[in-house]
Formats: C-alpha cells, sequence, structure tokens
C-alpha cells in the first residue's frame, strides 16, 4: 500500500483542496483507485489541520459510490478517484458526489444511447411499409374474417339469434298487437320503436309492415301514456321523411292529431302531439293545405289562449313561424329561372296554402304579441321572430295595438341594459345583443 501525507498550511489551503476534485489535486490515477480519508484524531503530532490520503485497492475498504446528490463521509469511508470532495462549514463533515467529468460523461453516454435506441434504419421501415400493405391486402382482411352466414349458423347451434333492423322491428310490431301484451310491455315496444325509425329506411320499412295504422291506431288509446309515446314514434318516422309523410296523411293521422289537441289531455300528450303535427308539416305543403282545410289554425288558437304556462303558446308560434319562412323561402327562390320541373311544383303546391290569409282571419295577429309578456327570454325571441315573419299582413294590427307598442319599449330598454353587461365581460354580439335587433327591426316596420 502506497501511502502519501502533507500538512496543510493553514485553514485557507484545506478548504481548497476539499472544494476541488481529488484527481486533479492526486494527479493522474488509474480508474479503479480509491482515496481514503484517515481520522486523525489522538495521533500524536497532529492537528486539525492534519490529514493523509491513501491510495488503496478497492476491496480492501468501504466504497462510498458517489451520486449527483452530496452525501456524508464517514472517516475511513473511500471514495472513487475523480469524486468531488468538499468540507461542509456549517457541519464540519465531509461530503461527496460524482466530478464534473463524471457528470459530464454520464450525460452525455446516456443521450446517445437513446439516439441510437431512437434511431430507425431505412431498411426497418422499409420492412415496417411491407408488412402493412401485406396486413391491409384484400385476402388478408378477408381471411381474418368469417362470413355472416357461418356466423349466424354457429350462434344459432348456441341459441343465439342475430337481428336486423327489420326483424326487430317485426318481433316489435307482433309484441304491440298481440293481445296478450300488457300496456308496459307495449310502452317498451314502443319506446324501441321511436329509436329505430329515426333512420329513414326503417321508418319507411315501418309503413310497409302496416306499422304506421298501429301506431295511428294507438293514439286513441284511452291510457294516455300510449297516446303520447304513439305521437312520438310518429313525430320521429315523419321528420324529414317525405316517404312516410304521405303515408301518415294518407292514414288519416293529421285528423286523429288535430282530435286530441282540440280535447282535454294532459300537458305531456298535448306537446308530444304538436310535435308530430310539427314533424308532419315541416316542408310538406301537401299536408299544411289539408291542415288548413280541417280548421287546424282553429284548433290551436283555442290551445293557444287556454295555455297559461306558455310551453304549448311557444311550440305553436314556432310552428307557425316556420310554415310562413318555407313559403318565403319558395317564392323568393322561384325568382330563379334557372330551377328544375320539381321545384315548380313545390311553388304550385304552396301556392294552395292561404296561409297568410287564415292567419289573418283567426286572429292570430293580436295572439302572438301576448307571448311577450313571458319572462322566458327563449319565448320572447321565438315571439318577436313570428312577429316578424307576420308583419305583411298584421301591420296595421300592430300599429294600433298600444300594448304591443308598450312592451316593445319596455323590452327594448331592458335588453339594452343587459346587452351592457354582455359587452362589459367581452361579448359584443351575444344573445341579448340580437333580440335588441329583433325589437328595432319590428319598430321600424311599424313606423314605415
Amino acid at each position: 500500500m502506497k501511502l502519501i501525507s502533507r500538512s496543510a498550511a493553514g485553514a485557507a489551503f484545506l478548504l481548497l483542496l476539499h472544494c476541488c476534485p481529488i484527481a486533479n489535486i492526486l494527479g493522474q490515477k488509474s480508474d479503479s483507485a480509491l482515496t481514503v480519508v484517515e481520522n486523525t484524531e489522538g495521533r500524536e503530532g497532529g492537528g486539525a489541520d492534519e490529514e493523509a490520503e491513501v491510495t488503496v485497492d478497492e476491496g480492501d475498504l468501504e466504497v462510498v459510490q458517489p451520486t449527483e446528490d452530496w452525501q456524508t463521509l464517514k472517516p475511513g469511508q473511500a471514495v472513487p478517484a475523480g469524486s468531488h470532495v468538499r468540507l461542509n462549514l456549517q457541519t464540519g463533515q465531509r461530503e461527496v458526489r460524482l466530478g464534473e467529468e463524471q457528470l459530464k460523461y454520464w450525460t452525455q453516454e446516456h443521450r446517445e444511447t437513446e439516439e441510437v435506441q431512437s434511431t430507425i434504419s431505412p431498411d426497418e421501415l422499409k420492412q415496417a411499409m411491407k408488412k402493412m400493405k401485406e396486413d391491409l391486402s384484400p385476402d388478408t382482411v378477408r381471411s381474418q374474417y368469417r362470413p355472416l352466414e357461418e356466423l349466424k349458423r354457429d350462434l344459432a347451434q348456441l341459441d343465439l339469434l342475430v337481428e336486423t333492423d327489420v326483424q326487430i322491428m317485426k318481433r316489435l310490431l307482433d309484441q304491440f298487437n298481440s293481445s296478450n301484451s300488457t300496456t308496459e310491455q307495449k310502452l317498451s315496444v314502443l319506446l324501441e320503436l321511436e329509436y329505430l325509425v329515426h333512420q329513414v329506411d326503417n321508418a319507411q320499412t315501418l309503413c310497409s309492415m302496416g306499422g304506421l295504422q298501429l301506431i295511428v291506431g294507438s293514439l286513441n288509446s284511452t291510457d294516455f301514456r300510449l297516446q303520447e309515446s304513439s305521437a312520438f314514434v310518429l313525430g320521429s318516422a315523419v321528420s324529414s321523411n317525405p316517404v312516410v309523410q304521405v303515408k301518415a296523411v294518407e292514414s288519416g293521422a293529421l285528423q286523429t292529431l288535430l282530435t286530441i289537441l282540440a280535447t282535454a289531455q294532459p300537458l305531456g300528450v298535448k306537446k308530444k302531439v304538436l310535435f308530430a303535427v310539427a314533424s308532419l308539416l315541416r316542408n310538406f305543403p301537401y299536408a299544411q293545405h289539408h291542415f288548413l282545410s280541417h280548421g287546424g289554425l282553429q284548433v290551436l288558437s283555442e290551445l293557444f289562449r287556454a295555455d297559461g304556462g306558455g310551453v304549448l303558446r311557444t311550440r305553436i308560434v314556432t310552428m307557425l313561424y316556420d310554415m310562413i319562412s318555407e313559403k318565403e323561402l319558395i317564392s323568393q327562390a322561384g325568382l330563379d329561372l334557372m330551377l328544375d320541373a320539381s321545384h315548380e311544383e313545390r311553388v304550385r303546391q304552396y301556392s294552395k296554402v292561404s296561409l297568410q290569409g287564415e292567419l289573418l282571419e283567426k286572429g292570430w295577429c293580436n295572439l302572438v304579441p301576448q307571448l311577450l309578456e313571458s319572462t322566458e327570454h327563449d319565448y320572447r325571441e321565438k315571439a318577436l321572430r313570428a312577429l316578424l315573419a307576420m308583419a305583411p299582413m298584421c301591420l296595421d294590427h300592430y300599429r294600433s295595438d298600444g300594448s304591443l307598442l308598450g312592451s316593445l319599449l319596455s323590452l327594448r330598454d331592458q335588453y339594452q341594459e343587459m346587452v351592457q353587461s354582455e359587452m362589459i365581460v367581452g361579448e359584443e354580439n351575444g344573445y341579448f345583443a340580437e333580440i335588441v335587433e329583433l325589437i328595432n327591426a319590428l319598430q321600424v316596420k311599424m313606423k314605415l
């Protein structure tokens, strides 16, 4: 064992010694060399400023493996060459960590390893693309799946059945038409049918199976729940589905719906019936003509007057607004000379719908403004839009209606304050600003 000793000239030199890497002080050493800090307490002739360093073989002493963080050294412990040792002036203990060169080497080596691991060679990329093409080839995909008929045979052996929508609807209609079915079972059937008929093909298939007649017949049930659910199914089936709309009118569904609205029924039933009527009339002038000829506006006006909450009033006004807007859009599009024959037929059909005259005759110019008395912003908005749509035929009534003029002035002041609140939070073109624009537009028309 080779012993190297030295005496420090003073505390400053000792502090400098311990704040520098040991490898730099002792010169070049092998990587396996260790530095030992001996305990000098009790040595004769030794002082506090003296210490000895011993270079030994690694297997003879307790070796402390430094890390990135400082850790305390005990007397007699050894550290690898190149470690950074310092004297903690607060605790008086010696501390060690990895030297700067070791940290730099470890960081560089770690980064290079990651770069090597993340690199993909061109050959590996070509092989991956080739395998992807093979996996997506028709033969490969086909081989991964089994034919539907084969699956059906296997499932049939397991007493399972894969049903198509057509088969499901047939089973549901058989169950609904069965004399053994309870009311709860029929309600469950109607719920499933309402989900299915949102698809255009399913709704048309329902008609071809005779299901539409069953639904219309169920509207006459003495059970309010069956009436409500049947109206819901009917409204969903005819929505944006011209084929089913025609079948529904031909089956007498419109007359049945108007009869329900004209009689005493729970609110839930009337809401679903209004939904069915609105869906049946939308973009369908043939049904609108039948609606007017069967006293539909008269039925709605009585329902409007009887509704105190405003829920039914809002639905009715929205329905009327849609009908007026549809006819107006068709009339404006009719000015285009490039339109086809089908559009000309639609213009001809809408010309038979005398909606404006019926609205004026049935007193709707005075009814719709009543919806402005509601405290709901949505109700007021729909009323303002309907009033604007009806303005060409109702201006004289608007101008002579003092309560309407007062309501518009009051609402304008109220919503102007709300607009200011919207602008404070950064909403310059918010919902309330839109309502103010509707009020202003209506006031302008009334002043002309």
